[in-house]
């Protein structure tokens, strides 16, 4: 059987990885009344997955580094899939919490190791991927997404469903990703080796702060997307996940495209560009007069965020100052950082202020992200503690 070409195993790696969360975000409507949770209450629940997250990237980097972004994804998907469904099964919002929690540990690991492997990728076969990867992750979301809202309309439970999914794309998952070759470990063992932690430079600190508010809104559209619709104009059914969906659909377009236009424009203007971007569709969604004009605002959105993380992920593994994993992991910790607070902001403010308010909120942080587009420049590269003159390839 003819070989798959390194980069096109590494995309569809990507695509596979979020299916089962993906079906995850429209059934939040339904745990939430299942449990009968206000708003509040399911935000408080919600920060299990930024938890997990902390607990697993203060560590997680070191070891990618070490067993290399090929372990980490076969084994993480293991990890992952086991338990992707498990909130979906919690009988009570303590168990919420903690299931959510588990999935945040799950998530971190296997995303890094993705991130790490498409790094390594680019270098390996000269060729840029990392847009266009994150582009098939969109899609897989956008597809699980697609999943839940089919589950919702056929009468599906959410546990069963979102179990059903993971049972099918595991198998799948696995024989793609051993069939990863071995790439050389230089890039990342040997340095992991003599490397010590120490506290991020400029370079990466002015990266991380571009990149949280982008995922920070990514990751508000995913959890409240389908609330708003219903508790703002009264969606029923399927349509709940129609805003997501949508979402998700521009974000993989832009994300195809990003390669292109990097090499065209440059990071620096395409990220403020797509900063415009989200910032218009923020008010189109908070002015919105009926679901029509709100699903243009989640489109306006997610071409908006579409590049950010990928640009990111970019200009923080060309730092010299530590391992590429050891970059990634402390850019990977902030982005799930943004991607998985926001939404328990965002549901404490909607719940004295409404929804409109709290997804306003996500102005302050989209605009911070657009004054730090500027680090995302070729030579934002940490040498000595001065940034000097790099091509990120």
């Amino acid at each position: 059987m003819r070989a798959v070409p390194l980069q096109r195993l590494v995309m569809l790696i990507f695509f596979l990885q979020p299916i089962a969360f993906g079906a995850w975000l429209p059934r939040i409507p339904d745990v939430q009344a299942k449990l009968n949770l206000g708003t509040a209450d399911l935000a408080i629940a919600l920060l299990g997955l930024p938890i997990g997250t902390l607990l697993t990237l203060s560590f997680a980097g070191r070891v990618v580094s070490r067993i290399g972004g090929r372990a980490a994804i076969i084994y993480g998907f293991v990890f992952f899939l086991a338990v992707v469904s498990l909130p979906a099964f919690a009988p009570t919002v303590t168990l919420l919490f903690f299931s959510l929690m588990i999935l945040g540990v799950a998530l971190s690991t296997v995303e890094l190791g993705m991130n790490v492997e498409a790094d390594l990728t680019e270098k390996v076969t000269g060729l840029i991927i990392m847009s266009r990867s994150h582009g098939f992750w969109s899609l897989g979301i956008m597809f699980g997404s697609l999943l839940g809202a089919g589950a919702i309309a056929i009468g599906a439970p959410p546990h069963w469903s979102i179990l059903g999914i993971a049972v099918v794309v595991l198998p799948i998952a696995l024989f793609v990703s051993t069939r990863l070759p071995k790439l050389p470990e230089s890039h990342h063992a040997e340095t992991a080796k003599t490397y010590r932690f120490k506290l991020p430079g400029l370079a990466l600190i002015g990266i991380c702060a571009f990149v949280f508010g982008v995922t920070m809104t990514e990751g508000a559209i995913a959890d409240w997307s389908a609330v708003y619709l219903r508790d703002v104009f009264g969606s029923e059914g399927a349509q709940m996940g129609l805003g997501y969906s949508v979402f998700a659909f521009m974000v993989a377009a832009g994300r195809f495209s990003g390669d292109y236009m990097k090499g065209r424009f440059g990071p620096v203007a395409i990220a403020r560009g797509c900063g415009i971007a989200s910032l218009a569709g923020m008010l189109i969604i908070l002015v919105a007069p009926a679901p029509p004009f709100a699903l243009l605002g989640f489109a306006a959105i997610g071409v908006g965020v579409s590049v950010g993380f990928p640009l990111a992920v970019t200009a923080a593994a060309a730092l010299t100052d530590r391992p590429a994993a050891a970059s990634l992991a402390i850019l990977s910790f902030v982005a799930l950082l943004g991607f998985l607070v926001g939404p328990p902001i965002i549901g404490f403010i909607g719940e004295y202020w409404g929804l409109r308010i709290g997804l306003a909120v996500l102005m302050v942080p989209l605009f911070v992200s657009l004054i730090f587009t500027h680090m995302l420049t070729p030579r934002a590269t940490e040498n000595s503690g001065r940034l000097v003159e790099r091509e990120v390839v």
